[in-house]
């Protein structure tokens, strides 16, 4: 059964989130940029945790989804804000935070804000950092000078929309210039065809990570979403083994 929707508020934004009740560690489930919380990863997830009786929480950021407001107010310290709101106020114990794309981002940050809680980690075709690598040189040119750029859309007719203080927000919150911090156990799952988050990314972001337990399975023929059956298939096998070394 898929648990209701309640939001909460957060300095003045409505945030959209689904809550199972069910033992610990809680799976936290932070989707990408412009994605929600009902996408085919996070059913899945919520699907397995339901079928395992552990908690699980998924949320949709201000100005996506659910969530009330509008999406070009968004900033990458706006939407961490949102998901740190969210998992203080709803859940307590253990966490294991799922991040996809750019929730692999606001994943990171949050370990490193909440290190007391978290048992594991998983990035999802992690994406942090993408306002730096992710933007050519006049793509951060047009931003600045215009303070937004529109780009065609691979998932959709509408154009994808960055704003110049979505993009100096995630300036601000770079981490891959140096050590990160975490020493949980790390599993990144990455695309072998992936267009939009090179798989250079993925051996940076291993790197820079401080634990000793850090695995990198890189998926043949897999796209950015990693949506196919097979994908999310290794997706669950991950977030299984975790619970294994959790309990």
């Amino acid at each position: 059964m898929t648990p209701p929707l309640g939001d909460i508020e957060v300095g003045g934004r409505r945030v959209a989130y689904r809550l199972r009740d069910g033992a610990s560690p809680t799976l936290v489930f932070l989707p990408g940029y412009a994605s929600d919380m009902e996408g085919s990863k996070a059913v899945a997830l919520d699907q397995f945790a339901e079928s395992r009786g552990i908690g699980m929480l998924r949320l949709d950021y201000s100005g996506t989804g659910s969530s009330g407001g509008k999406f070009e107010q968004g900033t990458l310290d706006l939407w961490l804000e949102d998901a740190l709101a969210a998992i203080d106020r709803l859940t307590h114990g253990p966490l294991i935070l799922v991040g996809s794309s750019m929730g692999g981002w606001i994943g990171l940050h949050l370990a490193l804000l909440r290190r007391e809680r978290l048992r594991a980690l998983v990035g999802i075709a992690a994406a942090p950092d993408f306002t730096e690598w992710g933007f050519s040189a006049n793509q951060k040119a047009r931003i600045e000078r215009d303070g937004r750029i529109e780009e065609p859309n691979p998932y959709g007719p509408a154009p994808q929309l960055f704003t110049g203080a979505f993009w100096r927000s995630g300036q601000r919150l770079r981490l891959l210039e140096r050590d990160i911090a975490i020493d949980v156990p790390v599993r990144l799952l990455h695309g072998e065809k992936d267009e939009e988050v090179p798989l250079d990314v993925a051996f940076r972001l291993m790197a820079r990570l401080r634990s000793s337990d850090v695995q990198l399975n890189v998926l043949k023929g897999g796209g950015h979403r990693l949506s196919e059956p097979n994908e999310i298939r290794a997706i669950l096998r991950t977030v299984e083994t975790l619970l294994e070394l959790s309990a």
